[in-house]
């Protein structure tokens, strides 16, 4: 499990959620033009989805989600049940995050502009990859219950 969010990281999201808000569809729009450069990972998304903008709008309504409850976790726990849900039946792995964190934080740089500072983009990385560590660490379970 990651080290807990930092005070200054907690504050740091915090203070980006009307950003996300107003920004937050053309960052995640933003972040699949640039992770769907991999084939392989566009093949994982419903293009259906892509096209309607369904799923840019609903991983930027979980993005703006986890910034405003960043310092109250147990908000997020149905969430983060479906998420895993989801990841497991599309055959998200590990692997995968990676590939996200390299398209979702340039995005933000690409909408955000000088906003985006370097201290901004650190704090992000932090917190995406603490999610992350969650989610790797759940779907990892809901993996090996389904094998056994």
């Amino acid at each position: 499990m990651a080290a807990p969010l930092s005070e200054t990281t907690i504050a740091t999201i915090k203070a980006t959620a009307p950003a996300l808000q107003e920004h937050g569809v053309t960052i995640t729009t933003r972040m699949y033009e640039r992770l769907f450069q991999n084939e392989g990972v566009r093949a994982m998304f419903d293009q259906a989805a892509q096209e309607s903008g369904e799923q840019p709008r609903r991983l930027a309504a979980a993005i703006l989600g986890y910034a405003q409850n960043v310092d109250k976790l147990q908000n997020l726990t149905g969430a983060v049940a479906r998420m895993v849900q989801r990841h497991v039946d599309t055959g998200v792995k590990a692997e995968h995050y990676p590939l996200v964190a390299e398209a979702l934080l340039p995005a933000i740089r690409d909408v955000l502009g000088e906003a985006a500072s370097d201290e901004v983009l650190a704090a992000w990385g932090e917190a995406y990859w603490f999610l992350a560590d969650i989610l790797i660490g759940k779907e990892a379970e809901l993996y090996a219950e389904q094998a056994a």
